[in-house]
């Protein structure tokens, strides 16, 4: 599958909105600033309205891609990682987030599945709240994330999910992944910016040639979207 961004850095905009109403505002005032890559919606709006209903309403204004994030897929048994998949391919979502918490088959299977349907899988692995890992308190083995996205790299996963506000995992996971894939063929995706602490311009130092940074609240809260998005694209030139 190609780049679902072909731009090498982005800022998709995380629609993190309640009402389908606030959706609509948020892409149409923003979907044609340069700069804006994309958009991720959340389990939120598609339970509330359905992800195909949340689909069209976006596509009545712009083509760009389309990330779903169930927050978080890919922590059940591998025999439903078909069922979700195909649900989420009749949506029409260009990607879909996984975040493997339940172990290595279930990784293996749901991205199988996603990629046969045609949906754009990205990995994550690692979050960027507090008390996460192990040794910090959390409850996820601290080698944890590197091993899903090993494992992801393993199959053809190309875009990975990482915390843009722990700029020190970013750079690992960069590493992590040059070595496995060589550098310039994946892209990092990192929420976690401003509200949750991140800097763009830091992240951006960090993780390589291609990237998108996931901004949410800085723009669907902001009384003038368009201004908000334009100054955030602003940090990606």
């Amino acid at each position: 599958m190609g780049r679902l961004i072909k731009e090498n850095r982005a800022v998709v905009v995380a629609a993190d909105v309640k009402r389908i109403e606030d959706l609509e505002e948020l892409v149409r005032e923003t979907c044609e600033v340069e700069g804006i890559g994309g958009y991720k919606v959340g389990a939120i709006l598609a339970l509330r309205y359905g992800l195909t209903e949340i689909v069209n309403k976006i596509r009545e204004y712009t083509s760009l891609p389309i990330i779903y994030d169930h927050q978080k897929a890919g922590t059940d048994i591998p025999q439903l990682g078909e069922k979700f998949a195909e649900v989420v391919a009749e949506s029409g979502v260009d990607g879909i987030i996984l975040f493997p918490f339940g172990g290595a088959a279930t990784e293996r299977e749901w991205i199988r599945a996603c990629q046969d349907v045609g949906v754009v899988v990205l990995v994550g692995g690692h979050m960027t709240q507090k008390e996460f890992l192990a040794w910090e308190g959390g409850f996820i083995a601290d080698g944890a994330p590197k091993r899903m996205y090993e494992i992801a790299a393993e199959w053809k996963v190309r875009d990975f999910v990482v915390p843009g506000n722990k700029i020190e995992f970013v750079r690992l996971y960069r590493k992590l992944l040059e070595r496995k894939l060589g550098k310039g063929n994946f892209a990092l995706w990192a929420p976690g910016f401003i509200a949750q602490g991140g800097v763009i311009t830091k992240y951006a130092l960090a993780a390589g040639s291609i990237w998108r940074a996931i901004v949410g609240s800085a723009i669907y809260k902001a009384k003038d979207k368009k201004k908000a998005a334009q100054i955030i694209t602003s940090q990606i030139r």
